[in-house]
């Protein structure tokens, strides 16, 4: 019985390389001829856009400073003597006209009823000179007496009016220094530590206060702000980009050390009128409510304070801006037939978790947000809402593949 012929051994290996090099064309026309937009399968890569649109932004500033006291009154005596009563517990609430100290009396009242006794002489001098006059004005019309004993008792008679004029002012002043040796608080607010205690020896005027009471409700909020930063709002105001807010009307957010936000808005009151040499900063002042006196005078706080408004704001998200290194900002955008269009920007300022980006942009441009790594300028994409794609570049909702 004949053998079958064998197929030489470099016939069948050339045959099963050939199978393979047309098996893998056949593959690469497949995947060149079909990519169904996928990555990877070379369609055009999806990203997630935010169309922009323009909507008014209020602009803030946040500053730095510090509470300061809406009133403060130093205690100090207006008259001399012993200290024999302190009628506040310290660290207290007081009202104005609540007594405070109380200086001895004894010597004041003696004052007081020595003038009274001087008004009492005056007064019966005024009389007597009074009658002198009514009564020497009879005799001269009748030659009684002479023209000169009438002039002297006319200046008699004023003589003692003034007189009275001059007890009755002596009067006056030892009252009020006899009410002053009560000495009480002239503003409301919480009264401070006592510097002096019962017994102890006070003069009018002294440099040393007594104690010192500070008005807490309400209480302002010091801050500084850059001329530098002045002078640009008031130049974006001037072109019309920043509609004005009414300085009495401004909102005046707080941020307290603990990073917590207080509960109520403050009122900007009022900006100073000169620049701080030193510092080339301008204070601002703003009034808050402080019915618990959570807010101290000395506290460091960060206000957030209104600028103005811009009618015309464009409002970026943050991932959809780039940095170069030398920090000119950029945005990638979905210009015309789909594809990557790089635009410089200017990011004014930050506002949560945007940038307000005052030139670059305009409504409706689609900037791109996500996929970022994956493209570039000139580059074809598939444009979709922000969001809707995966980490890994392809929509989220396209099935596994």
């Amino acid at each position: 019985m004949p053998m079958p012929s064998r197929v030489p051994l470099s016939i069948a290996f050339s045959a099963v390389l050939l199978a393979g090099a047309l098996t893998l064309a056949g593959c690469d026309e497949q995947q060149a001829g079909g990519g169904g937009g996928m990555p990877g399968m070379g369609g055009p890569m999806p990203v997630g856009v935010v169309a922009i649109e323009a909507a008014p932004v209020t602009i803030t500033s946040e500053l730095s400073g510090r509470t300061a006291a809406y009133r403060i009154a130093e205690i100090r005596p207006q008259v001399d003597g012993i200290i024999t009563e302190r009628l506040f517990e310290e660290g207290a609430e007081v009202a104005a006209g609540d007594p405070l100290y109380q200086i001895d009396p004894v010597t004041y009242q003696a004052m007081v009823d020595a003038a009274e006794a001087s008004l009492a002489r005056a007064e019966a001098g005024v009389e007597i000179a009074r009658l002198d006059e009514k009564r020497y004005r009879q005799l001269v019309k009748t030659n009684a007496v002479s023209r000169q004993n009438y002039d002297d008792a006319v200046a008699a008679l004023k003589q003692a009016q003034a007189d009275l004029a001059a007890a009755r002012a002596s009067l006056s002043t030892a009252r009020i220094n006899l009410d002053r040796a009560r000495i009480i608080a002239p503003i409301p607010g919480r009264i401070g530590r006592s510097t002096v205690t019962q017994g102890a020896l006070v003069t009018a005027n002294q440099a040393t206060a007594l104690a010192t009471i500070q008005q807490l409700d309400p209480i302002y909020v010091d801050v500084t702000q850059s001329s530098a930063e002045l002078l640009r709002v008031k130049a974006e105001m001037a072109s019309g980009r920043l509609t004005g807010v009414n300085a009495e009307s401004a909102e005046v957010t707080l941020f307290l050390e603990d990073g917590s936000t207080y509960g109520v808005k403050g009122r900007l009151k009022f900006s100073e009128a000169t620049v701080d040499e030193g510092t080339g900063a301008v204070t601002l002042r703003a009034v808050f409510p402080n019915p618990d006196q959570r807010l101290l005078p000395g506290m460091f706080v960060r206000a957030e304070i209104q600028l103005g408004v811009d009618p015309q704001g464009l409002l970026v998200p943050q991932q959809g801006i780039t940095r170069t290194p030398t920090g000119q900002a950029s945005a990638m955008v979905v210009g015309e037939g789909d594809k990557v269009e790089p635009r410089v920007v200017v990011a004014d300022r930050a506002i949560g978790d945007k940038w307000l980006v005052t030139s670059g942009l305009k409504p409706g441009d689609r900037v791109i947000v996500d996929g970022l790594q994956k493209i570039h300028p000139g580059a074809e994409v598939t444009p979709v809402p922000a969001g809707a794609t995966a980490q890994n570049g392809a929509p989220a909702t396209a099935p596994a593949n």
